[in-house]
C-alpha cells in the first residue's frame, strides 16, 4: 500500500473515531470532551491500528480513559465498518499520547526562566 495511501486511511480514522467519541463514551464516568484523538498508525495491512489519545486531568483520570476506550474498543470498530469503505476493519489499541503534557512542561520551564 502506498504511504499516501496509508496517511489518507490514518487521516479517516483519525476524524471518525474522534466524532465518535461523543456517541460511544456517553454515560460513562470520564467526559468525552477531556479526551483528544492525536494520531491513528494503521499497520501497512490494515489490520490493527494504533490510537494515540490525550486526556486532560490527572494520572488516574488517564489511566482510566484508557481503560474505558479499550472496553469500548469494539463499539468504535463497528462505527468505522459503517462509515468507512475499508477490505478489513483494524482492530482498535488505545494508546496515552504524553507529548502535549511534556510540552506544556516545557513552556512551564520556559516561563520560569529570567529574562
Amino acid at each position: 500500500m502506498s504511504v499516501d495511501r496509508l496517511e489518507r486511511v490514518n487521516s479517516l480514522l483519525k476524524r471518525v473515531i474522534a466524532e465518535a467519541m461523543f456517541t460511544v463514551m456517553q454515560g460513562d464516568s470520564v467526559q468525552p470532551g477531556l479526551i483528544t484523538v492525536t494520531g491513528v498508525t494503521c499497520g501497512k495491512d490494515l489490520h490493527d491500528a494504533t490510537v494515540r489519545i490525550s486526556v486532560l486531568g490527572d494520572d488516574a483520570l488517564r489511566t482510566t480513559a484508557l481503560h474505558h476506550l479499550q472496553h469500548h474498543a469494539r463499539r468504535f470498530q463497528a462505527i468505522i465498518n459503517r462509515e468507512v469503505r475499508l477490505k478489513f476493519t483494524p482492530r482498535l489499541t488505545f494508546q496515552l499520547d504524553m507529548s502535549l503534557v511534556k510540552g506544556d512542561e516545557v513552556l512551564a520551564i520556559l516561563d520560569k526562566l529570567p529574562q
